[in-house]
């Protein structure tokens, strides 16, 4: 194998394909990075037996081969060489020569047979979005996914696929988060992806209006395609959370509050909140304002801000954080919350259009 490729684009590659490697591993393979020169292009994989993430770039290819290099070595060599064309090459009993300019190492690489191999999708289910629409609806499930659970399948986002709609939705237990859209494709299909996974895709996603992202899902893994780049994870197995039965469909007070106003005072008022001190948020609604404090055995906060509201006055507890999370994630200036009494989920929504859904466990509040 022998070939020649720029070096800035192959310092980008190997940045975003090592992010599956196994950086310890009972198998030296599963620590390196798939290289295969063919045809003037360069593949390179990685491959952590959950995720691959495989790439194509532009090379001048001299001799057809495949190697397995070590990832990280690798990686760091590539991206401290001069700023000159990269000339790789397999030598005798699997050494490689790697030179830019005046700068020469030599690795020893592994037998591409020994990389394990990267499942096949048969007959899968495919539907196409815009990658910025993509990005839009990862970003807004993907902060509410569990990181520990007892259901390993909440370590995921559910794909809800049906009546030209695909919807993700993340639970972690004390919160939910939902995004939908239309799409062409009128499917009737369940699965969910891991949260890791969707954590690369995400990464991998360009800012390109006129982008797509392709999703072909099969019975045991999924593939997301973008650009010059493809990321294959497993499916999570089990029964996920029935999501539809956990959405209040009444309220008995509504909200509607300039989100940043909202976030700004929620931050201001969890600053004596911290691992050690986890004291609820106190929210007071009611007169057309809403009222925040918390205290803690180091301090007291309070702050306010004017809302429109209809219905009753209420007093409910919420965890700072969480409701952070789905204020910074409403990408919309204005929201509305919907309310059905101090121990029922906090609702918030957009205040045009039904594009997300955010559910928030309140905490319960002891008296003052």
């Amino acid at each position: 194998m022998k070939f020649t490729c720029e070096r800035t684009k192959l310092v980008e590659a190997l940045s975003n394909v090592q992010r599956t490697v196994s950086p310890k591993s009972n198998s030296a393979a599963l620590e390196g990075i798939l290289i295969t020169a063919q045809e003037n292009s360069l593949k390179l994989c990685g491959y952590n037996t959950e995720i691959a993430i495989k790439t194509t770039i532009e090379a001048q290819t001299i001799d057809d081969g495949q190697i397995v290099l070590n990832a990280r070595l690798f990686t760091d060599i590539v991206r401290r060489l001069p700023a000159e064309p990269v000339i790789i090459e397999t030598k005798e009993n699997l050494t490689v020569s790697i030179k830019s300019g005046l700068s020469e190492f030599s690795l020893v690489g592994i037998n591409a047979d020994e990389f394990p191999e990267i499942p096949e999708i048969e007959n899968p289910d495919s539907i196409e979005i815009a990658s910025q629409t993509a990005k839009s609806m990862i970003k807004q499930t993907l902060f509410a996914v569990a990181s520990v659970d007892t259901k390993p399948i909440h370590t995921g986002t559910l794909f809800d696929i049906r009546e030209n709609e695909v919807r993700l939705v993340s639970v972690d237990g004390y919160r939910m988060a939902m995004r939908t859209e239309k799409i062409k494709e009128n499917l009737d299909i369940r699965f969910v992806v891991p949260g890791k996974a969707l954590s690369e895709v995400l990464r991998l996603l360009p800012d390109e209006d006129d982008k797509m992202l392709g999703i072909f899902a099969g019975k045991r893994h999924i593939m997301f395609s973008t650009e010059n780049y493809t990321v294959i994870s497993r499916l999570l197995e089990g029964e996920f959370l029935d999501y539809e039965v956990s959405i209040p469909e009444k309220f008995k007070t509504k909200v509607e509050v300039n989100t940043k106003l909202m976030l700004d005072s929620v931050e201001r008022v969890s600053l004596l909140i911290s691992e050690r001190f986890k004291n609820p948020v106190r929210c007071n609604i009611s007169s057309g304002f809403t009222r925040l404090s918390c205290s803690t055995s180091i301090g007291k906060a309070y702050d306010e801000f004017a809302i429109k509201t209809e219905g009753e006055d209420i007093e409910i507890g919420f965890n700072g954080k969480y409701i952070i999370d789905a204020l910074k994630n409403s990408d919309t200036d204005e929201i509305v919350i919907e309310l059905n009494g101090p121990l029922s989920p906090i609702k918030i929504l957009p205040k045009e259009g039904n594009s997300f859904l955010f559910l928030v466990l309140p905490v319960r509040l002891s008296s003052k």
